[in-house]
């Protein structure tokens, strides 16, 4: 018998694939690549979780996908940010339902928990992301199965029901005392793993959305820097360390060039190319301020298509009204 299961990478997620793995099925951790998951690069992390319980992992892609069915026009509508939590589960199921004969897998679950969170995770909402599934009899949720109607898998014995749980509501410490018991560590924080519930992300992506087209590869360009919007609309990303510089030299978005001071110490930028010549004007002159710079001291600043001059600004304060925070 197998399973394939819904992996974000948090905790709840590995305790419902190791509930089902400890009744000797094989299970198979979907963790759907989105663009949204996080900062961070988590292929690692979610190989050592999924070494741990015994689970195997696959990645599946579906960041086009996601831009297309999901995230502009959900039909069950936003959480408290960017979050369309409802429509984002059911699609999730309704893909990885898709690969239930590549696998040979019989059902589907997930670490989702009644109650845990009160828009999509109350009782309404999960039989909605049942049936957003295109296959609601095949999802189940270890952790509050108990409470749950049953599903085939249940019903037919797949799985042992009493060896499954009623875990209900937004406390966490049933869960924590089973990862403490088990000897599981270093796990992701609750939401975690979702960028879209983060409340300047959310303001990123509106903020993006509001003066230009999403594609995929824009995605990666507003995890990282400081972000700006300038007076006459061009974008401007600043990297604020060395690691933010090696994301943004990585990024391979059509819509920016990448920009460094030329004579002098400073970050890496992406700038928008059809920016009005005043735009580049301030842009320049806030990435010579950022930079290991002097002031009064004219630097020429390399947008690869052509250079301009700019100068330190006695006091960074000017450029915080057009941070996107």
């Amino acid at each position: 018998m197998k399973a394939l299961a819904l992996f974000s990478g948090g905790l709840d997620s590995i305790l419902s694939m190791k509930l089902v793995i400890d009744q000797e099925i094989e299970v198979v951790a979907i963790y759907v690549d989105t663009g949204f998951g996080s900062l961070n690069d988590r292929v690692s992390y979610l190989q050592r979780m999924c070494d741990f319980i015994g689970a195997k992992l696959e990645i599946l892609d579906l960041k086009e996908k996601y831009l297309g069915e999901v995230l502009f026009e959900p039909k069950y509508g936003y959480g408290k940010n960017f979050n369309p939590c409802i429509d984002c589960h059911g699609f999730m199921f309704r893909h990885t339902a898709r690969l239930l004969e590549k696998y040979d897998a019989s059902f589907m679950i997930s670490g989702e928990v009644l109650g845990q969170r009160p828009m999509s995770q109350n009782k309404d909402a999960l039989g909605i992301v049942q049936k957003l599934s295109e296959n609601e009899d095949l999802v189940l949720r270890p952790l509050s199965a108990k409470l749950l109607p049953m599903t085939k898998a249940e019903r037919e014995g797949w799985v042992d029901r009493e060896k499954l749980l009623d875990i209900w509501g937004r406390s966490r410490a049933i869960q924590l005392e089973m990862a403490k018991k088990i000897g599981l560590e270093n796990f992701e924080p609750p939401a975690g793993g979702c960028l879209l519930t983060d409340v300047q992300f959310s303001n990123r992506l509106r903020d993006f959305v509001a003066n230009d087209t999403l594609e995929i590869e824009d995605i990666d360009t507003l995890k990282v820097g400081r972000q700006l919007r300038l007076p006459d609309g061009a974008k401007l990303i600043i990297g604020r360390n060395q690691e933010d510089n090696e994301k943004l030299e990585a990024t391979n978005s059509k819509k920016y060039l990448k920009a460094r001071i030329m004579d002098a110490i400073g970050p890496l930028v992406l700038f928008e190319k059809n920016a009005s010549e005043a735009d580049k004007k301030m842009a320049a002159d806030f990435i010579v301020s950022y930079g290991k710079t002097e002031s009064e001291k004219v630097y020429d600043v390399n947008f690869g298509d052509f250079i301009v001059q700019g100068k330190k600004l006695v006091s960074k304060d000017a450029i915080q009204k057009y941070l996107i925070v």
